[in-house]
């Protein structure tokens, strides 16, 4: 007998069916019962066995705690990525829908548990680059709603919170801004969309809507919540298409490049580093913009190199050209360059910072030190987390130069700059150099510098 929560329509269940692009027949089939009782379970009228669910988690590639969901013995699950993002169909209501319900549920304590559980999905990545490629953006971003009318001046209270939480996070990391990020969109942004606007005003707050909902996707990935971030980096993509704005686009797109090439997945980093480049290329970006995209571009290909079973001089190569035209497009920059605020913090050290990785990754680790002391240098004590990254690269190409002693002595100046962010990966960042000393593990100096590790190095806070 189903208790009255379990009563009604199980949207859960059939949004994983319709994932799949399965009717009822073919779901039953899958599950191995019969279409009467599948439509029974949708339509809440009859249990769920203990024994069916397990299957149900096994057809479906996901937990018994998120089944559990769908059939009402909690709050409605999470959309993945490939249905939390409706795509880009000319319908900017059901775009913005899925957004302010991500925003919900991040916002909601008790959601924390299930959506730092969230895994990334990589069939996600195609599904959103080919909705952003061939669907029809909507044809009026007017809304008449039934609260109160939005105008400009609200869109630029949006614009001038996002610069105030990015300059917290870049003096902090993602632990200290991320609950007010989301805060501010589900009680904030949410409410205007639900107003009324014309199309001038609709454009624009879709497009703020978009960049803050991409720094959320920054923030959780800052803190390694890497389903998580990817799921809000898929909303940003969506709201920046119903605003009909590349150039937003173009940022959510490097930013997702950048969170493939942290979880090794050189093919659709790539992918996504083009995307982006044609989506700038189609705003017209400015000097410094197409200059950070190629810095994107070269970064993800040198991870390729990096992972490739035999030496890759073709690769490398292609690396190479591309530093070469970051260089190049970055000096052709000018004061008067109308810029996306995004692209603000792109200097001579970033570039240093970003092109120091891509010459370690290619095996250039002379350069890539260099590189590192040049971005340090750059970095000062404005932007903490990127300082705290580019010691613990030089460390990384110190080792990699057979220079022992120095790679340690460099790293232990990270610990404690670890040790004052809110940033999982400023931590992660010194696991993988020990990780890398994996081949010296007998020699005096590394014993030493794991056990220091062990004792100096505090967890981060979420």
């Amino acid at each position: 007998m189903d208790t009255k929560r379990d009563q009604g329509h199980r949207s859960g269940l059939k949004t994983a069916r319709d994932r799949r692009g399965w009717g009822q027949e073919q779901a039953a089939e899958a599950v191995q019962v019969s279409v009467s009782t599948w439509s029974r379970w949708e339509r809440g009228v009859q249990d769920v066995r203990p024994a069916h669910r397990a299957r149900l988690a096994e057809v479906f590639g996901t937990t018994l705690q998120e089944v559990s969901l769908w059939f009402g013995d909690g709050p409605e699950p999470v959309r993945t990525p490939a249905d939390g993002w409706s795509g880009c169909t000319g319908y900017t209501g059901g775009t913005v829908r899925g957004a302010v319900e991500l925003w919900a549920a991040d916002a909601d304590v008790r959601r924390r548990r299930e959506l730092r559980s969230l895994p990334v999905s990589p069939e996600a990545w195609p599904e959103w680059l080919l909705s952003w490629d061939l669907d029809a953006g909507p044809e009026s971003r007017e809304h008449a709603g039934r609260s109160r009318r939005v105008g400009m001046p609200d869109v630029r209270r949006i614009q001038e919170a996002t610069r105030a939480f990015a300059s917290m996070d870049r003096r902090h990391g993602g632990g200290m801004v991320r609950p007010a990020v989301v805060d501010y969109l589900h009680t904030r942004v949410a409410p205007l969309l639900a107003g009324t606007y014309p199309d001038r005003v609709g454009a624009a707050l879709l497009t703020a809507a978009a960049t803050m909902t991409g720094l959320a996707g920054w923030e959780a990935y800052d803190l390694r919540l890497d389903g998580l971030a990817q799921r809000h980096y898929g909303q940003a993509l969506g709201l920046a298409k119903a605003a009909d704005d590349p150039m937003t686009a173009a940022w959510v797109l490097t930013v997702m490049s950048q969170q493939a090439i942290d979880l090794g997945r050189p093919v659709w980093a790539v992918r996504l580093a083009r995307a982006a480049r044609r989506s700038g290329r189609d705003a017209g970006a400015p000097p410094r913009v197409r200059a950070a995209l190629a810095l994107r571009e070269a970064r993800a290909t040198a991870l390729r190199a990096e992972l490739s079973e035999v030496p890759d001089g073709h690769t490398a190569r292609r690396v190479r050209r591309l530093l070469e035209e970051v260089e190049t497009t970055f000096a052709l920059a000018t004061p008067g360059d109308e810029e996306p605020s995004w692209i603000s913090d792109l200097g001579p050290a970033e570039i240093a910072a970003e092109a120091g990785c891509a010459w370690r990754m290619i095996g250039e680790a002379g350069r890539a030190a260099a590189c590192a002391r040049e971005a340090l240098a750059g970095f000062g004590t404005a932007y903490p987390r990127s300082a705290q990254f580019n010691v613990v690269h030089e460390a990384q190409a110190l080792a990699r130069l057979g220079e022992l002693d120095e790679a340690v002595a460099v790293a232990r100046r990270a610990v404690p700059m670890a040790n004052g962010l809110t940033s999982r990966r400023a931590r992660a960042l010194l696991k993988s150099f020990t990780a890398e000393l994996s081949p010296h593990q007998g020699h005096p100096v590394v014993r030493e510098w794991r056990e220091y590790l062990r004792t100096a190095l505090r967890p981060a806070a979420a």
